[in-house]
């Protein structure tokens, strides 16, 4: 990516020494620089905003009691990690807090989720169907409050940036259903089991070679 960044400005400085606008290209990094800062700003104020609540809520129970509901959702769509496991806990507040567009704080709670899905992992060398699911629900990134992109609405100076919440609903329901659906029919076309035998049959032939 620094490559490809240093390509587009050397690129556009080029151009503009060759049309006579570098005062056009110092003005607009100038002006881009600014707005960055305004946007970084804006942004550190709803996410300690959203993250005080998040906190607050954790404090006060609500956090253990979404996971308490939605800890049988779970147990279909995470079957293989034991009841009462912790990663479950951590699975439902990965959930919340990309549901309300979070995704700076639900990305260690996510990685600590997948530790726990990776202990419970029978082959270390490859994602269980669990870990797989889990990976599935954060890249689609269902959202209720899509918070981050609101504040940057915001920063940018929309009159009315909460509009963006029906159609990221809309679609994040339809890229989350889909990403579920096509895990899990995933999962019964290639077990895990199948992959073990798979890398089995490759080291033995690997050993036989090498025989």
């Amino acid at each position: 990516m620094n490559y490809i960044w240093f390509l587009i400005i050397l690129i556009s400085i080029v151009s503009a020494a060759f049309t006579g606008r570098i005062e056009a290209v110092v003005n607009a990094v100038i002006s881009g620089a600014q707005k960055a800062v305004e946007v970084a700003i804006y942004l550190a104020g709803i996410m300690a905003f959203w993250l005080g609540v998040m906190k607050i809520a954790e404090k006060a129970g609500l956090v253990a009691f979404i996971s308490k509901l939605l800890e049988p959702v779970a147990k279909k769509l995470f079957p293989d990690v034991p009841k009462d496991n912790s990663a479950i806990g951590d699975i439902a507040m990965n959930f919340t807090a990309n549901a309300f567009g979070l995704s700076n704080a639900a990305t260690p709670i996510g990685i600590e989720a997948m530790k726990k899905l990776q202990n419970l992992n029978k082959d270390k060398d490859s994602a269980s169907n669990d870990m797989c699911t889990l990976l599935a629900m954060n890249t689609a990134g269902w959202q209720i409050v899509p918070a981050t992109v609101i504040a940057v609405l915001a920063a940018c100076g929309e009159k009315n940036p909460a509009v963006i919440i029906l159609p990221t609903l809309i679609v994040t329901t339809i890229t989350f259903v889909f990403a579920i659906v096509i895990v899990k029919v995933l999962e019964k076309v290639w077990t895990p089991q199948e992959i073990i035998v798979h890398k089995n049959i490759s080291t033995k032939d690997g050993e036989n070679a090498n025989d």
